[in-house]
């Protein structure tokens, strides 16, 4: 997945659980103004909203993933037609490891 594309998300996945927090504060200090008796059910309301953003975000960040590994699967596939190497699937650099010992 391009660099940009997983800030994106990221992004996107910030901004949504900052306006599910912004949202669930104004609801429940709008509540506790209009009626003391209804902040209990309001505030069951917004944990209920949050668990579902906690949820969404959790399946976001899987289907993130696997399309970050396709996305890596496809770009083998494409190096491979042109008749080079991949490299290895590892974010660590692994040239110039000149030190003693096994791998």
């Amino acid at each position: 997945m391009h660099p940009a594309a997983l800030a994106g998300a990221t992004l996107g996945r910030l901004v949504h659980h900052a306006v599910s927090g912004l949202v669930g504060v104004a609801l429940v200090r709008g509540a506790s103004k209009a009626a003391p008796k209804a902040k209990p059910a309001t505030r069951k309301a917004v944990v209920g909203g949050l668990a579902g953003g906690i949820v969404a975000a959790r399946w976001l960040g899987a289907a993130a993933e696997e399309a970050r590994l396709k996305a890596g699967d496809m770009m083998a596939e494409a190096r491979s037609s042109l008749g080079e190497e991949a490299p290895p699937p590892s974010a660590v650099d692994i040239s110039g490891h000149d030190h003693d010992h096994e791998h």
